[in-house]
């Protein structure tokens, strides 16, 4: 399944895409071939363990487990935190949201927020909430292309200006927004905050390192990110990969250049701002980068 982006749209304005995703109202389609237009939850009752795998299958049965989206931020996103799976579960019924970011593309300076100032406490939150000083105490962290980020559910966060990511995150659409800035909608009212849950989510422990430091050895598959939820390697090269044996889903997200994937039976070209699902049930194709191609490695646990 190739849910796709081409890569001469232009992203002014755009802002976010869900270029792969099982989240109702939002599901992604298959771009071609034979199940064109089917969606990715028709697919999974059809094929179950063949598209996902066994174990996702026994463990997530219809549910697709993770959402992957590019967010072009070119001006600063609001402040926000995600619940854990207890809390989640307990208020709406759905996953939490750990999730990590893979910074595709950077202006000079551009800046993350990840977490709180060193030293500040929920009673330090508090005030500043009360007194409208909120940003003083957000922890901020340039950032530039190729850097990646684990942000685990209960971490508060933000997407500064000038960055262009893509977002590997469990099923989950639930956002707790803190802070926005004071901007005014086109309605003439702030946007809303969801304080009292946030104060429920925030994890105020102390946050040891923001950004992942990872090898990045040419021509083979390189470990970024593991979480209880995804691992995540990274690519770098011009080397043809075989893989021989799969049996279960992955997820490719292509950061630079260009590849294409061979199987017994197709071909499929994948470009910058492209993500494609290979099957549980495809147990051998190769990977044929087109020059030096930059892509992340994305399996469900």
């Amino acid at each position: 399944m190739n849910a796709a982006v081409p890569t001469d749209l232009q992203m002014d304005n755009l802002g976010e895409i869900w270029c792969l995703s099982g989240v109702p109202g939002n599901v992604s389609q298959v771009e071609n071939g034979e199940l064109r237009e089917k969606n990715l939850n028709e697919l999974i009752e059809i094929y179950e363990g063949e598209l996902v795998g066994k174990k996702i299958w026994k463990k997530f049965g219809k549910e697709f487990p993770l959402l992957i989206k590019f967010i072009d931020a070119a001006h600063p996103l609001s402040v926000q935190v995600h619940p854990d799976d207890e809390q989640a579960k307990r208020l709406h019924g759905s996953f939490g949201k750990s999730e990590m970011w893979y910074v595709m593309d950077a202006e000079k300076d551009s800046e993350l927020i990840i977490g709180l100032n060193e030293g500040i406490s929920k009673e330090d939150y508090e005030t500043h909430l009360r007194s409208g000083n909120l940003e003083e105490i957000l922890h901020k962290v340039r950032v530039e292309k190729g850097n990646a980020v684990y942000i685990p559910a209960g971490r508060i966060h933000a997407i500064g200006a000038g960055i262009v990511l893509a977002e590997i995150q469990q099923t989950s659409d639930i956002t707790y927004r803190i802070y926005d800035y004071n901007r005014i909608e086109k309605d003439g009212k702030k946007r809303e905050l969801h304080t009292d849950l946030a104060l429920q989510a925030i994890d105020f422990s102390p946050i040891e390192e923001v950004k992942t430091d990872y090898n990045l050895v040419e021509n083979q598959f390189n470990k970024l990110i593991d979480s209880p939820y995804f691992e995540t390697k990274i690519f770098s090269g011009n080397k043809e990969i075989p893989v021989k044996g799969n049996d279960e889903m992955r997820i490719y997200i292509c950061t630079e250049g260009s590849v294409k994937f061979l199987t017994s039976h197709s071909k499929t070209e994948l470009w910058k701002y492209q993500s494609l699902l290979m099957p549980a049930g495809i147990s051998d194709y190769e990977l044929q980068p087109d020059g030096m191609c930059n892509l992340i490695e994305v399996k469900a646990i």
